[in-house]
């Protein structure tokens, strides 16, 4: 099944922005690994806090990534104008949230690596079902073909520098787990 383009490009950003939002919120309720447990069908997806070019703001966004070396790398598929993208360009300095934890980590550009389309191609492997959705299939396209597809694609290898901790990452609404446990419990009690 291939999405016609045409139809819902004026939709993506909203729609992306909902999902977006319902994976950041799994990952701050402790379900990251979870997201992550089955790789060919959802995807391989960390998170990266990066701050805003001119506000300064801070925000999460999921994105898609592998690891090659060492390295962690991840696709800007709309290309240099996200604002994901625009923003770790103007300060590098990120987080990332990996399933196996959390990280301060510096983003630099890619695209003049030697190997930036089998970065590329393993990226969008490791997106399960969501490149061959746009009609981009990486296990089976040519060199070629998936160069000219994401001719306009950003590359981005993050290098992590040291672990971090604290109460605004990963799990930061696990609180509400035993929360809910309880108020379940209660309900099935007063019945």
């Amino acid at each position: 099944m291939q999405i016609h383009f045409e139809r819902i490009e004026p939709y993506l950003p909203a729609i992306f922005k909902y999902l977006n939002f319902f994976v950041v919120l799994l990952w701050k309720l402790g379900l990251g690994k979870l997201l992550n447990i089955w790789p060919s069908v959802g995807g391989r997806i960390l998170v990266i806090r990066h701050s805003g070019r001119s506000s300064g703001t801070t925000y999460l966004t999921p994105v898609n990534f592998t690891e090659k070396n060492g390295a962690i790398y991840v696709v800007s598929g709309f290309g240099a104008q996200s604002d994901w993208y625009q923003n770790i360009l103007a300060n590098p300095q990120v987080e990332i949230w990996l399933p196996d934890g959390w990280y301060i980590g510096q983003a630099v550009p890619a695209d003049d690596s030697a190997e930036r389309l089998e970065r590329i191609r393993d990226v969008l492997i490791a997106s399960g079902f969501a490149a061959p959705l746009f009609g981009i299939n990486p296990k089976t396209m040519s060199d070629l073909e998936l160069d000219e597809a994401v001719s306009s694609y950003r590359l981005v290898r993050i290098t992590r520098q040291a672990a971090r901790t604290g109460a605004d990452g990963p799990g930061s609404l696990a609180w509400i787990w035993p929360l809910i446990v309880a108020v379940v419990c209660m309900k099935k009690r007063k019945r």
